[in-house]
This record gives C-alpha cells, structure tokens and sequence, in this order.
C-alpha cells in the first residue's frame, strides 16, 4: 500500500540551510533561516527564560499530563499583552495551549471548518505552512494581493475581500510584522477593517506569531484588538517562538472570541476534542517557563528589555538598508526602513537569487524573503555590496 505514495518536493528552506551548511566561504550570509540573530549571529536563550527554568527545576513536582488544554496559567497570563486590559471581554475570550503558533493555527482552521468554514482568503505573499495547513484540512485558499508595488499594504484589496463574503468564508490576518513581506497594515487601515468585519458574515483568523519585534508590544497588538473589539466571533493563533526564543520548544497559543459568554464551554469543548485527536496534549516546559515570567514583575522587566533591545536592532538594520538605496542601482531598498518585524522581500529574479548564492555566499529564499537579523555589523556593507553587483549586472 505505501508503494502509492507519490514522492514529495523536499522544503526549499530546509535544503537552503544544507547549502549553506556545506558552503566553505568564510564571509556567506545567511538570511534563509527565520530565526532571530544578535549582532554577533547567535541565537541566545534569553536570559529571563534562562531564571524561568532554573526555577522550574527547583519547584516542579510532576511531569503527569495537563490535559489537551495545556497549562492554563500560561494562557492566562499572556492574555493581557495580546487582548489588553478586560482581556477576557466579559468572559468572551478563553484559550488553550498549543504546540507552537502552527498548532494553534492548524486548530483554528480545523475547528472553523467544523463550524462551517469552507473558503478562506488569504493575502499572499504570506507563510507557506498557511496555504500548506488550509490545503491538508480540505479548505479553499482564496488569495488576494496583500501589498502594493510601492511597498505598502493593499487595504483596498482586503477591504473588498471583505465586502464580497459570505456565509462560510474566513478571513486569515497576520497581527503583526507580515511573514514574508515585513509589510503592515497602518492603524487606521486596521480600524477600517474591524468597521468593515463588524458587518460581514467572514470570520477573521488572526495569526500573531511575532509580537514585540515590530513596533512594541502594544503597537503590535492594536490591530488585532481593533477587531475583537468590533466583530462579534474570531479566532486567534498565537506564537512563543520569536518573542520568548523558544523556538524548539514549540509554545504557542488559541484563543476564541465568542458572541457570548455561554457559547464558550461549546466551542472549546470542540477545540478540546481537536487537540486531543491531533496532538492529544500540548508539551509544557517552555509554556511553564513563560507562565513563571509573567507571573514574576522582575522578570517580565528584563523579558521586555531583551525584547526591546531586538527590535531596536532590527529597526537599526532595516534603517542601514533603506539609507544604502542609492547604492544598489535598480532595487528600491527605501521601503524596508518603514517595514516591521524579522522579514522583507527584495524584488529579485531566480538568476539573481543564485548568483547571490554562488558568487557572493549570500542565501535567501526563493521568494525573495530575507531575514533581517541575518545582517550585521560586520556582514550588511557586503550585502549590499552583493545587491549592487546582480542588479547591475541582471
């Protein structure tokens, strides 16, 4: 029977970091993997989660199963930074743990599907795994354009995405710093998308998987609130990866926005016999480490600082690329100064992409999509340098 099997395109992703791997050059660049770097190219256990576990170590008892919910203090204790003071609504919102962003986005979908879901519009570019999750869960991918040629947001795109639903359509929305573009809707484009969600039958998934790297931790999270606090349901998928460097210790997050607060104890009935048929329960070491940083005041200051000192050198590097546009001919770099989060794209064809990587060890995905933490100090006078020589000569 597994002789059937039709064999499958390996990620692009994942033999990128292979060529790079295998790559001798000394001076390669590599801004494939979408991870966090500091200036000197690590990626560093932050230092509160670093308390966080030593404390773990010290006061946990047991290793018995939570449950498919997962660790509700954990839960709970994000539900401020995402949702903001009343972050229950009136006991309108509840969630549960989930293995990382993806599982909590895998769950929103699957659990909108059992509500009825059918179509789901999707403003593209956006993360592979979405289209890859809604296309495994049998769904309809509707794309639109998600940005305008001159590097903004498309809002008249997603405005009429919106005015044309019905019954049965969800609508998928990146909270924050856009995976791949790096490209927001501004808060008044947001405002005009809650007004316009108020009235339609869509219902909106809100996938934050970076908060805190874009612009501060409230101003990351205004969009989203824009639109709970206009629509009547939504779901949201939440992730610890970036913001809490938990990357492989899968910490994620889903949340659900009820009409009311009796409906609640149903839907998350549903959700629960989800997780449980999915992944049965949640794993908790890096859920319990967040939940002991939130709790603790002394640690949820120093967690904020790591947090800021990130963005404010992904903010330095984005400022460093759009003020080097003069010196890459035929590629507009102005707009990544104004962008957000860990991502941008280059507007580079395939020839370019791979002389980049055979003349100048730089990698970067097929896409076009860079990391901008992979830039630092000692490496962006070269990217750039690399920029200048394949636009020139393209």
């Amino acid at each position: 029977m597994l002789d059937r099997l039709q064999a499958q395109s390996p990620d692009a992703l994942l033999a990128l970091i292979k060529m790079f791997a295998a790559d001798e050059r000394e001076d390669k660049i590599d801004l494939g993997v979408g991870v966090y770097r500091t200036d000197e190219g690590a990626t560093p256990v932050f230092a509160a989660i670093k308390h966080a576990e030593r404390r773990l170590v010290e006061s946990q008892e047991s290793k018995a199963y939570l449950g498919p919910e997962g660790d509700m203090g954990f839960v709970h204790a994000l539900m401020p930074y995402i949702f903001g003071e009343n972050a229950t609504r009136g006991g309108r919102i509840e969630g549960m743990q989930t293995p990382g962003g993806t599982g909590a986005v895998r769950l929103a979908f699957a659990l909108a599907r059992q509500a009825g879901v059918s179509r789901v519009f999707l403003g593209t570019p956006s993360w592979p795994n979405h289209a890859q999750i809604l296309a495994d869960l049998g769904l309809e991918v509707v794309p639109f354009a998600h940005a305008r040629s001159d590097g903004e947001a498309d809002r008249d795109a997603v405005l009429a995405v919106i005015d044309d639903a019905r019954e049965g359509d969800a609508l998928l929305l990146h909270g924050c710093c856009h995976n791949p573009t790096g490209i927001d809707y501004t808060a008044e484009g947001w405002e005009e998308i809650a007004r316009r969600l108020a009235d339609s039958p869509m219902l909106p998934v809100i996938d934050v998987a970076y908060q805190g790297l874009g612009e501060g931790i409230e101003e990351d999270a205004a969009g989203l609130r824009s639109v709970i606090d206009a629509v009547p349901e939504a779901l949201v998928a939440y992730s610890c990866d970036k913001n809490f460097g938990l990357y492989r210790d899968r910490v994620g997050a889903f949340y659900v926005l009820a009409k009311t607060p009796s409906e609640m104890s149903t839907i998350l009935s549903n959700a629960n016999a989800l997780a449980r048929a999915t992944w049965s329960m949640p794993p908790d070491h890096g859920g319990a480490a967040v939940r002991e940083i939130l709790r603790d005041p002394e640690l949820t200051d120093l967690w904020l600082d790591e947090l800021a000192d990130m963005r404010s050198r992904l903010r330095a590097v984005r400022e460093r690329l759009a003020a080097a546009d003069n010196e890459v001919g035929g590629l507009d770099l102005a707009p990544l100064g104004t962008q957000n989060g860990l991502f941008g794209m280059l507007k580079l064809d395939a020839n370019q992409i791979r002389r980049l990587r055979e003349d100048h060890a730089v990698y970067m995905a097929g896409s076009g999509r860079i990391n901008i933490a992979g830039l630092t100090k000692g490496n962006i006078a070269g990217f750039t340098a690399a920029l200048a020589a394949v636009a020139d000569n393209s």
